[in-house]
């Protein structure tokens, strides 16, 4: 928990960042918003190293990107959507991971342009899905 509490602060732009369209679907207006979610995950690796050899103590970490959109149409109509990262973001820190959360959070903050791309270029996807689901929101309900 408190990782994520560091990294949202360290990310500050990044978390309260995100991505706005406005959309014409049927002659109506659809406002867009995108916002990409961090979760950092860690794994400890490697043993400590008896009395005078070296230890091989590793924290593999690993922060996947969703990409969360919710649209709301004039018509009154809110789609949402969580859309999953397949690339993660990775990294490895000598040590034990408790200690390396700071470092690691700071590292992740470095990529935040990396997130943002991989935000815009989920909006730019999304398009046709986004339509396909205001087309099935605006049909007659079958009996």
């Amino acid at each position: 928990m408190n990782l994520f509490i560091t990294a949202g602060l360290l990310l500050g732009a990044q978390a309260a960042d995100a991505h706005r369209v406005a959309i014409d679907h049927r002659g109506q207006r659809v406002d867009v918003t995108y916002r990409s979610d961090l979760n950092v995950i860690h794994k400890q690796v490697g043993t400590t190293g008896p009395g005078g050899r070296a230890n091989t103590l590793r924290c593999a970490w690993k922060a996947t990107v969703s990409v969360n959109r919710e649209a709301r149409s004039a018509a009154g109509h809110v789609l949402t959507r969580t859309i999953a990262s397949e690339t993660p973001i990775e990294g490895s820190r000598p040590g034990w991971c408790a200690g390396q959360r700071s470092a690691i959070a700071q590292e992740v903050a470095a990529r935040s342009s990396a997130v943002r791309e991989h935000l815009l270029a989920v909006a730019e996807q999304d398009r046709e899905a986004l339509a396909l689901e205001l087309d099935a929101a605006h049909m007659p309900v079958r009996s």
